[in-house]
């Protein structure tokens, strides 16, 4: 996915729209107040109704009351079919529940046992069975990938000649290998092989997958790097990769109802949730196809997922070792660049400490969080494109009700500023990235509105004050800057999310 692409969708979502791949796991910094003062808090039965009910927004207002959502309207309101959630308490799983049906306009329940699409979740998963490969001395964190690469090899070129390629590398998104996002098949597509996806062959749909900065110099998010990590253990291991992801993590850790395999099997048609678009319908074929499977082309469901996650908190504290031993699970669970570990990000200290991953396919969106330390955690998945945000109003709803340290709502407080201010922000500014973007700041009867145009769309929100310059959105955590010069005129705005930070300049 280009730059330019992943601002779309980010600032689309930030004004109304879907989000990029990682928008809905930002933390927050409000205090978390668990509900402990009815008798019976800890049945399980009433805290399932409480996070049915208690859906919330990202942001609070300071002085405003913070009204809980019912989870069946924000479905409704987020043209989402179905949901499917999978509660970590004590180590356990506590509880599961599926909400909707299949495919909309159907009657076809949703079960715990439906699949889903897990995208990017895909890639811990296959970090699992790389550490695995790692601990039986097949292969090394440390070296040259080339060394065991046998079908293809990554391409030499300047970047390479500093200093190669490593398994650590594409487990931590910091081997320079392009191609953010991976290919998009459907239905009826002639499929490409993985040699082909890899050189940006015909019938791929992707770029070549290439060296584009100094491996280990810097992270960024590279499917593309995780599609060289599908090559390499295919070639090592000597079998078909779902075969393999199925032997040395899904069997031992119980997921039945997960696969790796591409396309999905017919006989698993009927027990799939078919994926949405924006608008509600259904998407071309009911999903999409991905031959990159280490990237994202595990199906599964909230529970095997729990599995996964209650495996990893276990395996770290020593207590069970189906994958992987306890110092190795450790390892992938340490900073290595950046917030990422081997194949998650990982955040926190102490009693925050915790892992995730999201996961992001045209038609499903979903996630997956951990505390290494509490036993807590969380999945959840969606079949729709707007299922993202609704899942982060999910994930605060159980934060909430079980008191984690993370994942409640910010506290903002509206500045009391003169509206008149305001008309020296109002005008056109052109996005650094590309000049196709228009930002519209208009000062519509003391209410400052940002509008976003771009081919073929027009978007509009409502900016609440922070400080005379600082505004923010409730709905979504994003906020804008309005930048002025030494002569005091606004020249520019600077717009943040999810620690993305973009910048357009005024043009009139």
């Amino acid at each position: 996915m280009s730059r330019v692409l992943s601002f779309l969708l980010l600032l689309t979502f930030a004004i109304g729209g879907i989000s990029s791949n990682r928008a809905f796991l930002i933390g927050a910094t409000a205090k978390p107040e668990p509900n402990i003062s009815s008798k019976d808090t800890l049945d399980p039965a009433e805290r399932i109704r409480r996070v049915e009910r208690g859906l919330l927004l990202p942001i609070v207002i300071a002085g405003q009351p913070s009204v809980p959502m019912a989870l069946v309207d924000r479905m409704e309101f987020f043209k989402t079919p179905a949901v499917s959630i999978a509660v970590i308490n004590n180590g356990t799983i506590e509880w599961a529940r599926g909400y909707g049906v299949r495919e909309a306009g159907k009657k076809e329940p949703v079960t715990t046992e439906t699949l889903f699409q897990a995208g990017s979740i895909s890639k811990p998963v296959t970090a699992v069975a790389a550490l695995r490969m790692v601990e039986r001395k097949q292969i090394s964190l440390d070296e040259d990938v080339n060394k065991k690469l046998a079908s293809w090899k990554v391409p030499e070129n300047e970047f390479t000649r500093e200093k190669k390629v490593s398994l650590r590398n594409l487990l931590t998104h910091s081997g320079g290998l392009t191609n953010h996002a991976v290919g998009n098949y459907y239905v009826g597509d002639t499929l490409p092989a993985l040699l082909e996806i890899l050189d940006g062959k015909a019938p791929a749909k992707s770029p070549p997958i290439r060296v584009g900065f100094v491996p280990g110099s810097r992270w960024d998010y590279s499917g593309g790097g995780y599609t060289v990590l599908q090559q390499l253990l295919i070639d090592v291991s000597g079998k078909q990769f779902a075969k393999l992801l199925q032997e040395s993590v899904l069997d031992p850790l119980e997921m039945k109802h997960s696969t790796f395999q591409q396309p999905l099997p017919k006989h698993l048609w009927a027990g799939a949730a078919v994926g949405h678009a924006r608008d509600g319908q259904r998407i071309k074929g009911d999903w999409v196809i991905f031959p990159e499977m280490a990237a994202a082309g595990l199906w599964s469901t909230p529970s095997d997922l729990a599995r996964f996650a209650i495996e990893l908190q276990r395996s770290r504290s020593g207590h069970s070792n189906k994958t992987l031993s306890a110092e190795m699970t450790r390892q992938m669970l340490r900073r290595q660049v950046g917030s990422w570990g081997l194949g998650l990000e990982v955040e926190g200290e102490g009693r925050s400490a915790r892992f995730n991953h999201s996961g992001d396919t045209e038609g499903y969106k979903c996630l997956m969080v951990a505390y290494e330390n509490t036993g807590q955690g969380a999945v959840i998945m969606t079949n729709s494109d707007r299922g993202d945000r609704l899942a982060g109003e999910i994930l605060r709803s159980i934060a909430k009700e079980y008191g984690w340290t993370d994942y409640q709502p910010k506290i903002k407080v509206i500045a009391s500023v003169d509206p008149k201010t305001w008309d020296a922000y109002v005008g056109q500014y052109q996005l650094d990235i590309s000049s196709a973007i228009v930002v519209s700041i208009t000062n519509e009867g003391g209410k400052l509105t940002m509008e976003l145009k771009q081919p073929g769309s027009v978007s509009k929100a409502e900016l609440l004050p922070e400080s005379n310059n600082k505004f923010f959105r409730r709905e979504i955590d994003f906020d804008i800057t309005f930048v002025r010069n030494e002569k005091g005129l606004v020249t520019e705005l600077i717009m943040r999310q999810e620690g993305e930070e973009y910048r357009a300049k005024k043009i009139g």
